[in-house]
């Protein structure tokens, strides 16, 4: 019989890229949808024929606990959050919600009513913050520098908690940033893309942008859901990061995606004071050999070839007339 897998977030990029990953799989893939008067599901327009909706809030125990009862995984991701790291200076309480007591809600959902479930926590690089160590592995210390990345400990940890106090098949993958084209236009990526397009089209004649100099590793979404597959496919659970080891500033990432379309980046850039966050994080590299090791995942896609993916995808939306895409909050 075909596995079903349960997909909180499903709407956002990650979810989307996982339910195709796992439908290709032969999975049955259920998703979780926040009711609301306007739903967003242009992610995942493409996928309706095949994938189940059902309504559920990380907020809400009891919604969370009928999910379970009702769909009975195998295996549960669990991508819901509050996602975008400035904000969460703003609305530190509700980040804390979702990300900190909402992986409980779902831990505890599964321990009460289907505890052979297989559950995978989306952990963030985010959580190495004020790194202790270059590269970021398993073993190195944590020390978030936004309510977001104090959240996502919270929520890593207590996956651990629940794995070692009941024997729970619990995992978290401590991604690195990863990109796609169905990025929220808030994430800098994805700003820098859609800008570049705009200009390049006429639509725009400037991209305002904050600290050019922070530094991420970045990967391709499409790429990374693949390994949070793998970490449930394992005999024991374990935690595993998931980067591409390599670490590009925001002014590369400016440059490739202004030079594809044959655009000198001076010309357009400026940096806005609004845009800086309150404490910075300059440098995060991950170490993804264990994952290479233990789950023989590797990346496909290199950084230029994002960039440059990325940046076709939103000339050819922008070039058709399509409104913009607007992410999820």
């Amino acid at each position: 019989m075909a596995k079903t897998a349960l997909i909180t977030g499903i709407t956002g990029q990650d979810g989307s890229y996982l339910a195709e990953f796992l439908l290709g799989k032969g999975y049955r893939v259920v998703g979780t949808v926040r009711r609301s008067s306007a739903p967003n599901l242009w992610r995942i327009e493409h996928l309706l024929d095949r994938i189940e909706l059902r309504p559920a809030d990380l907020l809400d125990q009891l919604s969370i606990v009928r999910l379970v009862e009702d769909v009975k995984p195998d295996e549960l991701y669990n991508l819901g959050a509050m996602s975008f790291v400035p904000a969460s200076w703003d609305t530190p309480l509700l980040t804390g919600e979702f990300n900190s007591q909402g992986v409980t809600r779902v831990l505890e959902a599964i321990r009460q009513v289907k505890p052979d479930t297989r559950f995978y926590q989306a952990s963030s690089s985010e959580m190495f913050g004020k790194v202790r160590a270059v590269p970021q592995s398993e073993d190195t210390p944590f020390h978030p520098r936004s309510p977001y990345g104090v959240s996502k400990v919270f929520g890593h940890y207590i996956t651990v908690n629940y794995r070692e106090s009941y024997g729970m098949f619990a995992c978290s993958g401590i991604l690195f940033n990863h990109e796609s084209p169905r990025r929220g236009l808030e994430f800098v990526t994805r700003k820098v893309t859609d800008g570049v397009a705009r200009i390049k089209l006429g639509l725009a004649d400037t991209l305002p942008l904050g600290n050019l100099d922070a530094r991420r590793d970045w990967g391709f979404a499409g790429d990374y859901v693949k390994a949070m597959w793998l970490m449930l496919q394992q005999s024991t659970p374990d935690d595993y990061v998931v980067a591409t080891g390599e670490t590009h500033p925001v002014k590369e990432l400016v440059e490739i995606a202004f030079s594809h379309v044959g655009l000198d980046w001076e010309k357009y850039v400026r940096v806005d004071p609004r845009f800086l966050r309150p404490a910075e994080v300059d440098l995060l590299i991950g170490d993804p050999a264990k994952a290479h090791a233990q789950l023989g995942w590797k990346r496909e896609v290199d950084f230029r070839g994002l960039v440059t993916m990325m940046v076709d995808a939103d000339v050819a939306r922008l070039e058709k007339g399509a409104v913009p895409a607007q992410p999820l909050a």
